[in-house]
């Protein structure tokens, strides 16, 4: 990746493009599935173009991607995001927290977990301030580098940040989009307020945002013809249930088309760029189906340009006919909709 388009930000003690590579696609073979050797072949083609951050930890992406880190020459500038989700109710003893972080460590064989993004499912279970204090302890041993949440909501991620201060928390793994713009509600002055980046997921909407849709006709969701992964399965029901409707998305797809033109730019490259255009935003995760799918050069093209006023307002035009400003009444702030 030419330096002069490559983006970063600093993440804690990292430097980091603000396009990460998402592994949650090894998780199933309901995206497809390749050989071990091929997807860490894919990796390195990400790598060499300056894709030097992965994130996720469903199936076997921790092991795999350890595995590829430790086969280059300099492992350091390489960065793994994995996660520690606590779904049900525990008590967090120190002992239990370094087990937790012990066993990321060891399927990425590694020292150190690069970043930890802490997931915990039950707010009225306020044990995860505990948990947070052990990681904050490991993280002083040298056993953690930094520490993010992981779909936590504005109200606890402006609790967690204040009680553990300044620096503790470097970012929140959440879900934004020009479909799902809740982070705009409240998340975004909160990050403001503590110095949080959002590391953002579902920024295409599994793929809907993108050039191929524009024109089509709406997908079946378990149509034999036209075979949609989970991920997109989740974002229809987003996009035509929570947002609008099929017509409108074909509205808002033509509207993106038409300033993708005056960008030179795809569809994707403008849904992408109009997140990463948020100053409170750290990097976009896109996943990547490693030896079958993989767009490295197109994601790419969303560095090096900007949208402009007329651009923007284009893409209000639309969200203003959606239900885009309300999601947050109809599925709860981020995170909601998986609590």
């Amino acid at each position: 990746m030419p330096s002069s388009t490559c983006e970063t930000f600093d993440l804690g003690p990292f430097v980091v493009p603000r396009v990460w590579t998402g592994l949650w696609q090894l998780s199933s073979n309901a995206w497809g599935s390749a050989s071990v050797p091929k997807i860490r072949k894919g990796m390195r083609r990400y790598v060499d173009q300056g894709y030097t951050a992965f994130a996720d930890h469903y199936g076997g992406a921790e092991i795999i991607f350890g595995q590829f880190k430790n086969s280059l020459p300099s492992p350091g500038a390489v960065i793994g995001a994995t996660k520690w989700c606590v779904f049900k109710r525990i008590i967090p003893t120190r002992s239990v927290v370094r087990a937790a972080v012990i066993e990321r460590m060891e399927r990425m064989r590694s020292r150190q977990v690069d970043l930890l993004q802490f997931h915990w499912q039950d707010y009225s279970d306020k044990n995860y301030l505990a948990a947070l204090n052990y990681l904050l302890e490991l993280q002083d041993e040298g056993l953690i580098a930094s520490i993010g949440l992981c779909n936590f909501d504005t109200i606890r991620l402006d609790e967690i940040c204040t009680q553990l201060g300044p620096g503790a928390i470097v970012s929140n793994q959440v879900q934004f989009s020009i479909i799902d713009t809740r982070p705009l509600h409240g998340m975004a002055d909160v990050c403001e307020k503590h110095g949080v980046k959002l590391l953002t997921y579902g920024t295409l909407c599994g793929g809907f945002l993108a050039d191929k849709w524009l024109g089509a006709p709406e997908p079946d969701s378990y149509s034999e013809e036209v075979k949609l992964t989970p991920s997109q399965r989740k974002y229809l029901d987003m996009i035509v249930k929570a947002w609008g409707n099929w017509d409108l998305f074909q509205t808002l797809l033509l509207v993106l088309r038409r300033i993708g033109d005056r960008h030179n730019r795809s569809i994707a490259n403008i849904a992408t760029r109009w997140v990463l255009d948020h100053h409170f935003v750290g990097a976009v995760i896109i996943g990547a189906r490693l030896g079958l799918s993989e767009h490295p050069e197109e994601n790419h093209q969303a560095f090096g340009f900007r949208l402009s006023s007329q651009d923007n307002e284009a893409i209000e035009a639309v969200l203003r006919r959606s239900n885009s400003r309300t999601i947050i009444t109809s599925i709860g702030d981020c995170g909601a909709e998986y609590r």
